[in-house]
């Protein structure tokens, strides 16, 4: 038998806390939530099942899981976030998992995450398919979240078994929200990777992604809910290039004034 601890991160997440709360709390010794600065009711929902939300002001999301896990004081954390539900099959694998031997603090396991985008399951969202597998419950002496600035992930000497059952990723409710995080994470990945600043090449990739996840992944089948997943493949594929395109200008015209200003001064 051995202790959980769920760190939980939120930010305005009211919309689905009430759904995410309780299979949590069913399967947590120990329940930690770091919010980073929410202005809707998401603080007062966390209050109403004895939660105290930890402020903590938010970087990039691995750094944020980090500082939850910081917090735990068990050993073994299940990592989730507010748009992402346990389903009562995977919170039965994990009482009876919590009810028996201790396992090695090496071993880990993956959840099953089906995504969820404007209230419809979809089979791929850019650049993965749905389910995915994020290893999510682990000892934390073994492992901890990279730090890359979209798509990071559990790294550590860890040997990973997907749970039974399904979790929800309900994300990209509305299209505010799709628009939203397109233009949040493509401007992350060009700040915090080196990515190649190239227009021709932001135009064949947002061709490729069209063809790759709209047509040949069958989103086409999906009417509205398809193209929109078709569309930000295709949008991300270009932006990222297009974004460091841009910055790249950017310091080039900087430099170039900087240069003729000190021409002037001499």
């Amino acid at each position: 038998m051995f202790k959980l601890t769920v760190c939980l991160l939120t930010c305005n997440s009211a919309r689905l806390l009430r759904e995410v709360l309780p299979p949590l709390l069913a399967v947590a010794d120990e329940f930690v939530v770091v919010d980073s600065g929410s202005t809707d009711a998401t603080l007062n929902i966390c209050r109403e099942y004895g939660l105290s939300p930890h402020y903590h002001p938010y970087a990039m999301h691995g750094a944020q899981m980090n500082h939850a896990i910081d917090l735990a004081s068990n050993d073994w954390v299940l990592c989730m976030d507010s748009d992402e539900i346990l389903d009562a099959e995977t919170v039965d694998f994990i009482l009876a998992l919590k009810a028996s031997e201790e396992p090695a603090a090496n071993q880990a396991w993956r959840i099953a995450r089906y995504w969820h985008v404007l209230g419809e399951e979809v089979r791929t969202l850019y650049p993965i398919s749905s389910p995915d597998f994020p290893v999510r419950l682990f000892n934390r002496t073994h492992a901890r979240f990279n730090h890359r600035p979209v798509d990071d992930k559990v790294e550590g000497a860890l040997q990973a078994i997907k749970m039974p059952g399904r979790v929800r990723h309900d994300t990209f409710y509305n299209l505010h929200e799709v628009f939203n995080k397109l233009n949040s994470y493509t401007s992350r990945l060009v700040k915090h990777q080196n990515v190649r600043p190239s227009i021709g090449r932001g135009i064949i990739s947002g061709i490729g992604a069209f063809f790759k996840w709209y047509l040949f992944s069958g989103a086409w089948r999906q009417g509205k809910v398809g193209v929109v997943t078709g569309l930000y493949a295709t949008s991300y594929s270009f932006l990222k290039y297009f974004k460091a395109w841009y910055q790249h200008q950017d310091k080039k015209e900087s430099a170039a004034n900087k240069t003729a200003d000190s021409h002037l001064t001499e």
